[in-house]
């Protein structure tokens, strides 16, 4: 199936522009410290487990993610599959610079509450850019991918049934990881707001953010 309904100049604008925003966001919630979206939270809590640096899981999640989405494609696309690895390596550099940035800012300085707000900002701003680069469907977040692919192969088009699937995995994880360590990291206020709300807030962001940027989807090359 393919639909294309944007130019590529368009699409390329929204992949940039999402990638720049997801590192944005992202780098704020991670400052922030009260709560990160379910992914990150499980591969945090992976890697307290495990005794590693974060980099590891963030990076061995998404290489599974990306090859469970071959899976879920039925079919072997390989610049899908390596522009997956290769958007992550651009956005983990990005996620550390604003992260460092917010904490030379003294994020950490400001009341809880304020940090709370902060974080509910920083996911707010991270779906409006996964559903910009979910549009282009160029190159996106393995995680981000399984939504859209979720979404329209199995899920009749519907993004919150997509997002409710899309979270059991890293669910599992957390849980998995609670049940071994008896700790559990990077759990608060911002992954509840992530958990609840990830679907309807791109939802919303396909409507009235850019909404002449439609879906892209594909599943054969173009």
């Amino acid at each position: 199936m393919t639909i294309i309904k944007n130019s590529l100049k368009e699409r390329w604008l929204a992949l940039i522009l999402g990638l720049v925003i997801n590192a944005f966001g992202s780098g704020l919630t991670v400052a922030a410290n009260m709560g990160a979206s379910p992914w990150m939270a499980s591969e945090v809590n992976l890697s307290e487990w495990l005794r590693v640096e974060i980099g590891w899981p963030v990076f061995i999640v998404s290489c599974l993610a990306a090859v469970a989405n071959q899976i879920l494609l039925r079919r072997w696309d390989g610049r899908r599959f390596f522009g997956e690895i290769g958007f992550m390596f651009f956005v983990s550099f990005l996620v550390n610079f604003f992260t460092a940035m917010f904490y030379r800012l003294g994020i950490l300085r400001l009341s809880m509450i304020t940090r709370g707000f902060l974080a509910v900002a920083g996911v707010i701003i991270f779906c409006i850019a996964i559903s910009l680069y979910q549009r282009a469907n160029l190159v996106m977040h393995p995680n981000d991918d399984t939504t859209n692919i979720l979404r329209f192969m199995y899920c009749h088009g519907n993004v919150l049934h997509a997002q409710l699937l899309n979270f059991i995995p890293p669910v599992t994880i957390i849980v998995v990881s609670w049940l071994v360590t008896h700790r559990l990291f990077a759990i608060n206020l911002g992954t509840l707001f992530a958990l609840l709300f990830t679907g309807t807030i791109i939802n919303l962001t396909d409507r009235f953010i850019w909404p002449s940027l439609q879906h892209n989807f594909r599943t054969q090359r173009e």
